[in-house]
């Protein structure tokens, strides 16, 4: 026990607080509802089982991932932070295709005034290049067409 109260695991579990209590360097009595997530998602004594399998140098780490994945499943019950991880995932690859679409057309772009430089004033809609610029822009502009 760190001071004169008991640790947030303690005062939830209603026993008294040791000296070498296993919770209270994790789960001060400052912050109660960090070890009140912990419990409800894994239980009291499977965090106990899993900080004593770990070396002490790694539990702070294994609580705060516990913590973290206990929130998770707070706010996503089936996926918890796998759901987490699978949104941002599919925000990457949109965000990809987004960046391959602008990047296309920016190449259109310049293939269109690099040959307007050549004294090539009228663009032919007809040639593949100007007709892949148009095609590209009106997929990136209309994304569901």
């Amino acid at each position: 026990m760190a001071g004169s109260s008991p640790c947030a695991s303690c005062k939830l579990l209603r026993r008294r607080c040791a000296k070498d209590c296993i919770f209270a360097p994790y789960f001060p009595p400052e912050d109660p509802h960090k070890f009140a997530i912990v419990h409800k998602v894994f239980g009291a004594s499977n965090v106990n089982k899993m900080l004593q399998e770990l070396p002490v140098h790694q539990r702070a780490d294994a609580v705060s991932s516990l913590v973290y994945e206990a929130n998770a499943r707070k706010r996503d019950p089936v996926y918890g932070s796998v759901g987490i991880i699978s949104y941002l995932q599919n925000q990457i690859s949109q965000l990809q295709m987004q960046l391959a679409f602008a990047e296309a057309e920016l190449l259109c772009i310049q293939m269109q005034q690099e040959r307007a430089l050549a004294n090539q004033h009228v663009i032919d809609i007809h040639e593949p290049s100007s007709l892949f610029c148009a095609t590209a822009s009106q997929a990136f502009l209309n994304p569901s067409t």
